[in-house]
């Protein structure tokens, strides 16, 4: 299990990226917009987010540093624009943390499965810290 620091970014994630890239000299990064996700009929994408990030990932200095632009209409505060993201290939272990993570908090998202994982959900836990629990199968993950 490995706990990765997100961060978000209000439009401006993909210059954020490349220059983190080249300031820590890591490889080119692989940034994946929201425009290239699968359709949903339910939730079409609006046309201002289909250029935005949604993923991107560096291996900084051995830390998986991942990044991404906040969805339109979604709150974006600079300054508070982080939450860590717990990554495992044991899913018993994803679903009790989640839920231990939970009491007191305000889940986002439910437990569910993504195009991404077949179990990912996101909270705010009691303190104010915002979390990304995420099931790593090695098939389908891109966190």
């Amino acid at each position: 299990m490995s706990v990765d620091v997100y961060l978000n970014f209000n439009g401006n994630c993909r210059e954020a990226v490349e220059f983190y890239a080249e300031v820590f000299g890591t490889e080119k990064p692989q940034i994946m917009t929201f425009g290239e996700t699968p359709p949903s009929p339910e939730h079409p994408l609006p046309e201002e987010a289909k250029d935005l990030v949604m993923h991107a990932r560096l291996n900084i200095s051995g830390s998986n540093v991942m990044f991404s632009d906040v969805f339109p209409g979604m709150r974006f505060v600079q300054g508070n624009n982080v939450s860590l993201a717990l990554v495992s290939k044991n899913l018993d272990e994803v679903k009790s943390t989640f839920h231990k993570l939970a009491e007191g908090g305000t889940i986002g998202m439910e437990l569910q499965e993504t195009f991404w994982s077949k179990c990912y959900g996101n909270l705010t836990d009691k303190f104010g810290i915002e979390w990304q629990v995420n099931y790593d199968d090695g098939e389908t993950n891109v966190m």
